[in-house]
């Protein structure tokens, strides 16, 4: 596997996770379990998605109650992995 491979690879891995990682954050936010793993999953994924989602929800008022937030950092997100693909994309070509 060339180097370029590797960290086209590697980017969107790391994008793929966090996407995820604030989707089931969304999901399990609905529901309210006793179980201990419960929780532990709830703080890993918020360990892993507030310093994307909290800036966002900071800025962004509740709409009827309910947070957009995770919408919009996935939005976001997919931006700014499409922009650090193309800029990867042109660094590998000319280097």
């Amino acid at each position: 596997m060339s180097l370029s491979a590797l960290v086209f690879s590697t980017v969107q891995l790391f994008f793929w996770v966090l996407v995820w990682a604030i989707i089931i954050r969304a999901l399990l936010s609905w529901f309210q379990v006793r179980a201990a793993w419960y929780w532990d999953l709830m703080r890993l994924l918020d360990a892993i998605t507030e310093p994307v989602v909290a800036p966002i929800r900071a800025r962004l008022p509740f709409v009827g109650g309910i947070d957009f937030s995770p919408l919009v950092a996935i939005i976001l997100l997919r931006f700014a992995e499409s922009i650090i693909l193309q800029l990867l994309g042109y660094l590998f070509t000319y280097l």
